[in-house]
């Protein structure tokens, strides 16, 4: 299809699937490995929202797959995209499927994110005609079924009372029961006492066939729910916010019980590959996520409570970082500045 015949294309029913999930469930795995069955004929759109300030998925996407291979990636940093009565999704959706004119449309909210609020952004009037939504897919390490941090966290719940397809992933470090506890806890959650259509899957490393995206959402019965939380105050975005003579710029955010702390580098800055691996094994956290300029090319990082993952990235415009943590340590910062090549 040629540019000007793509441009000239009105934006209608576009399949669109939220994949959604908890802190470290594999949800970036998943859409990487998802992006690898994409047709070459097709274009893809990936909007991804983080709960910290910074945002690094756009970056790790960006770095594997480019606008000229068909995938169009889109951030919105700094909590539940949803919030600040759905602005700061609908600006970054609308501008993305205006650029994209995408064949689909994949929707990764934060960790910590509601999913029905997106949904309900999703639903709305405005995009009737724009988009089709599909099947919710949430992502769910089963191991963590024996702590009660998750099991009474209303976000992990509602996470998999709004799924179509609950995806157990990284069963290949999961132990005898585990499997028989989600397919139990899911089925025995209030709204599928009335409703038997969610499906339990099992996955490792986030892989699943994409025919699971396929067929209409279940999920517009969940919609009388509401959260409240505070929302966080439009300001200027970080992300696009010059870097200061320091050669760093810092932020820190907060709701649902974790802290975030991300940092953004100068371009110049050069990191010891070595040192950086080093700190970032070190790290004990609920996750963390980074795309680093070293001395022996672009690397992106992903640490979970299971593992600490490097992959070489084609490229990137600077050096990031954000951490997810309980508690955010003092010294992490002295740390990272000292794995800058001097």
């Amino acid at each position: 299809m040629s540019n000007h015949s793509q441009n000239d294309k009105a934006i209608q029913a576009v399949p669109t699937n939220i994949i959604t999930g908890f802190l470290g469930a594999g949800k970036t795995s998943a859409i990487l490995n998802l992006l690898k069955y994409k047709p070459e004929s097709e274009r893809w759109a990936v909007l991804v929202n983080e709960f910290g300030e910074i945002g690094i998925d756009g970056s790790l996407f960006g770095g594997q797959h480019s606008e000229g291979s068909g995938v169009f990636i889109r951030e919105v940093p700094g909590g539940c995209m949803c919030c600040a009565a759905g602005l700061p999704m609908n600006i970054a959706l609308n501008q993305l499927l205006q650029k994209a004119k995408p064949d689909r449309l994949l929707i990764e909210p934060t960790g910590l994110g509601h999913p029905v609020e997106v949904l309900e952004v999703l639903l709305a009037e405005h995009y009737q005609t724009v988009l089709s939504v599909e099947k919710i897919v949430t992502l769910v390490d089963a191991r963590k079924l024996t702590d009660s941090r998750y099991t009474e966290h209303n976000t992990f719940n509602q996470q998999i009372d709004i799924a179509d397809v609950v995806v157990g992933n990284k069963q290949d470090l999961y132990e005898a029961g585990d499997k028989e506890r989600l397919v139990d806890y899911v089925n025995a959650r209030p709204v599928n006492q009335e409703d038997d259509s969610v499906s339990v899957l099992f996955a490792e490393q986030g892989r699943m066939s994409p025919n699971i995206l396929r067929g209409k959402t279940a999920a517009v019965a969940h919609l009388h729910h509401h959260h409240h939380h505070h929302e966080t105050q439009a300001g200027e975005n970080i992300n696009e916010q010059p870097i200061p003579d320091s050669g760093y710029l810092k932020v820190e955010n907060e709701g649902e019980g974790f802290r975030s702390v991300g940092w953004r580098f100068d371009p110049e800055l050069v990191f010891d590959r070595t040192k950086l691996f080093s700190f970032l094994s070190g790290l004990v956290v609920e996750r963390m996520k980074a795309v680093f300029i070293t001395e022996d090319g672009i690397f992106g990082y992903n640490l979970t409570p299971d593992a600490l993952t490097e992959m070489e990235l084609d490229d990137c415009l600077e050096s990031r970082i954000e951490i997810i943590a309980p508690e955010c340590e003092e010294q992490w910062h002295e740390q990272l500045l000292a794995c800058v090549n001097s």
